[in-house]
């Protein structure tokens, strides 16, 4: 099998949320992990196009952050 041309997208903070399932680093469910080397690039992009949209999904949950004091005038 030729080598891939699609990077992984493990960025080496390998640690599962419990609540969601996803890797924190990488926000991949560890059946798509542990199946990274086996697919073929067509199907490591479809997983790079779902972490896409579950990091779409993080940042529209994400609360807006606001100063906690006024910037001086």
């Amino acid at each position: 099998m030729p080598a891939s041309k699609v990077p992984s997208p493990c960025i080496d903070v390998c640690t599962l949320d419990e609540r969601t399932g996803l890797c924190q680093g990488c926000l991949r469910h560890i059946d798509e992990i542990a199946a990274w080397g086996v697919l073929d690039d067509a199907h490591k992009l479809e997983v790079w196009d779902l972490i896409a949209e579950r990091r779409r999904a993080l940042d529209a949950r994400a609360p807006a952050t606001l100063p906690l004091e006024e910037p001086p005038a």
